[in-house]
C-alpha cells in the first residue's frame, strides 16, 4: 500500500481520537466545574452575600489542554446547569459565564500561541486582568442592580463600607472590591493550575 495513504489514515485516526478525547474531557471537566460551584466561600473584606468558588479551575485546565473553545464550553455547560436551580432569574448565571469565559478564553488563547511555561504564566496573568475588568462591568450593570431587588442600593453599598470605609458609591464597590478581588482570584486559580497541569496532562490527553 502507498506509504502516503498509510500515513494519511494514521493521521485521520489520530485526529478523530484527539477530537473525541477533547469532547469527552471537556464534558467531564464541565461536570467537575458544576460540582465545585456549590463549594462557595466568603469573599474577604465583603458582605456575606458576596461569595466565591473555584469552578473556573477545571475550565482553565480545559482551555490549556484543548484550547479556549473548550474552556468557554465548560463555563457554558456549568452555568447552563445552574440555570435549573437559579434564584437570580438567570442574571447571576449570565454574569458568571461572562466573567469565567473572559478568563479562560484569554488565558487559553495566549497559551495556544506558544505552549511554554513562560507563556503559560503570561496567559493566566492576562486572563486574570481581563476577568477583573469584565467582573467590574458585570457587577456594575448586572449583579449590583440585581441585589437592589433584595435591598436598597444604599444598603448594598453600606454593607461593603463596613469592610472598606472609603467605599461610598456603586463605582467604589466595583473599583475597590470587585476588580482587585477578581484579579487576585484569577491569579490564585492560575498558580494552582500551573502546579498540577503538567501532572494532569497525560490523563487529560490520554498520553503515556
Amino acid at each position: 500500500m502507498n506509504k502516503t495513504i498509510i500515513l494519511k489514515r494514521r493521521w485521520n485516526t489520530k485526529t478523530k481520537y484527539d477530537n473525541t478525547r477533547s469532547v469527552t474531557m471537556t464534558a467531564m471537566l464541565a461536570a467537575v466545574s458544576y460540582i465545585l460551584a456549590f463549594a462557595e466561600f466568603p469573599v474577604p473584606l465583603s458582605p456575606v452575600f458576596a461569595r466565591m468558588d473555584l469552578s473556573d479551575f477545571p475550565a482553565l485546565l480545559g482551555a490549556f489542554a484543548f484550547g479556549p473553545v473548550s474552556g468557554i464550553m465548560i463555563e457554558f455547560v456549568k452555568n447552563g446547569l445552574q440555570l435549573l436551580s437559579t434564584s437570580t432569574g438567570g442574571v447571576g448565571e449570565l454574569a458568571n459565564f461572562l466573567i469565567g469565559a473572559s478568563y479562560v478564553s484569554t488565558a487559553g488563547f495566549v497559551y495556544r500561541l506558544h505552549k511554554t511555561k513562560k507563556m503559560a504564566w503570561a496567559a493566566w496573568a492576562a486572563g486574570s486582568f481581563i476577568m477583573g475588568l469584565i467582573a467590574a462591568v458585570a457587577n456594575y450593570f448586572l449583579l449590583l442592580p440585581m441585589f437592589e431587588t433584595f435591598m436598597p442600593l444604599e444598603q448594598v453599598i453600606a454593607s461593603f463600607e463596613v469592610f472598606i470605609p472609603f467605599i461610598q458609591t456603586k463605582l467604589d464597590v466595583v473599583l475597590f472590591n470587585v476588580l482587585p478581588f477578581n484579579v487576585l482570584k484569577g491569579l490564585v486559580i492560575g498558580i494552582f493550575t500551573m502546579t498540577v497541569y503538567k501532572r494532569l496532562t497525560p490523563i487529560l490527553k490520554g498520553v503515556r
